[in-house]
């Protein structure tokens, strides 16, 4: 009895703050939108990504024929046509109700299809209330963002294409098939400075980075090339001028480069490009439930059960969770906690901390049905659960906070 009071006493101190967090959590997901029962993939500009993978841009010469400067020469003069110089602008309101044009940024982008998209980063375009695309010369086309997702940190932004040429198609790799010591060229537009070329190798694989909603991007490309505030969204390509990454990151205590910078890798945006064109969004699969790591609450001085795996604190209505009779932890009247189910593992994967359960959810699609492992009132047990999008709104912008919510 004296054990069971302490357990009690522990708990509830640390959960009811829990619950106080929770309730943000549940205010986000009533923004949350309904998504459709299955993901549509569509291939844009007629081109899958198989295609794009294959295709070999005009005017590369097989770079083991061409001396190393050659190549860079041929890269640059075919490819920088099709790298983009976006900037934009947010407009703000004074104490007089005027309303005058305020923050201003740049960053840059590639060119993915003839209809006129284009593909950079979602912090680029983040809380912009105006794009404009430069693609050289003087010509300036407005440009709208089709979509974006904070969880990778792409968007898709769209101009008219123009009639008298027709646009430079910076064609997509395979970031899968990479080696560390790769040569990689940089075309961007640093500080301002237009299509710049910067040159380096492969620095390192399988980098983890955050998106700008804290969501982790698994797999990012490390590269000594040098990159700099308006590089990013920009390409990071292979010596045969096909992109293998999106310019996103760099590690630096001063803000400018000391060539330690990061990519997304191409193949996350062949997965999202088609979604954010179609839907202005990405739909992923979510078992609708808000979690707390074991570990952290077990450091926290509350005692439970088993030392690893996620706590459910919420289970969300109308969701797959719900459906599955998963159970969320709750607070009698008077006061007592009833603990609610902790997930140990999700189809044989471990669930120690949100991210993995963020990690083992996006490779999925929706209306997968994922075996998920329990531990309910002492015992562990196995829960089938059907994955269906968060009901209500899920409309991703580009001002999108971090959520615990899955």
């Amino acid at each position: 009895m004296r054990q069971q009071t302490v357990y009690q006493l522990s708990i509830r101190q640390v959960l009811l703050i829990a619950f106080v967090a929770a309730l943000f959590a549940a205010g986000g997901v009533a923004c949350l939108n309904n998504f459709s029962n299955q993901i549509q993939h569509q291939s844009f500009a007629e081109t899958t990504p198989e295609k794009a993978t294959e295709e070999q841009p005009a005017g590369i010469s097989d770079p083991q024929s061409v001396s190393d400067e050659q190549n860079n020469i041929e890269v640059y003069r075919s490819m920088s046509q099709g790298v983009a110089f976006i900037r934009t602008s947010s407009y703000q309101q004074d104490w007089y109700g005027n309303v005058e044009e305020g923050q201003r940024g740049s960053g840059s982008g590639s060119v993915i299809d003839a209809q006129g998209h284009i593909l950079t980063n979602a912090h680029v375009v983040q809380d912009a209330s105006k794009v404009t695309v430069s693609l050289g010369g003087e010509k300036v086309y407005p440009a709208t963002v089709v979509g974006s997702d904070p969880d990778t940190d792409l968007a898709v932004l769209k101009i008219e294409p123009p009639r008298d040429h027709a646009l430079t198609i910076v064609p997509f790799g395979n970031s899968d098939q990479l080696s560390v010591g790769q040569k990689v060229l940089a075309i961007g537009n640093p500080f301002g400075l237009d299509r710049t070329l910067t040159t380096g190798v492969i620095s390192g694989l399988q980098r983890p980075i955050r998106g700008i909603n804290g969501r982790p991007i698994e797999g990012a490309v490390q590269t000594d090339a040098s990159i700099n505030p308006g590089n990013s969204g920009g390409p990071l390509l292979d010596s045969r001028g096909r992109m293998i990454g999106i310019n996103s990151q760099i590690y630096s205590r001063t803000g400018n480069s000391v060539g330690v910078g990061f990519a997304v890798p191409v193949n996350i945006a062949k997965r999202i490009v088609p979604q954010l064109i179609q839907f202005g969004e990405v739909r992923r699969p979510k078992l609708g439930v808000g979690t707390r790591s074991v570990s952290d609450l077990r450091g926290q001085g509350v005692r439970l059960p088993i030392e690893s795996g996620l706590l459910i604190m919420n289970v969300y209505q109308g969701t797959a969770a719900a459906q599955a009779g998963l159970r969320g932890t709750s607070q009698t009247n008077y006061g007592e906690i009833t603990m609610g189910d902790i997930i140990t593992s999700i189809d044989g994967e471990k669930t120690d901390d949100p991210d993995d359960l963020y990690k083992i959810l996006d490779k999925k699609q929706i209306g997968d049905t994922v075996s998920v492992e329990i531990v309910r009132d002492g015992r562990r047990t196995t829960v089938p659960v059907r994955l269906q999008p968060l009901p209500g709104s899920n409309r991703t912008t580009t001002t999108a906070t971090p959520r615990r919510s899955f």
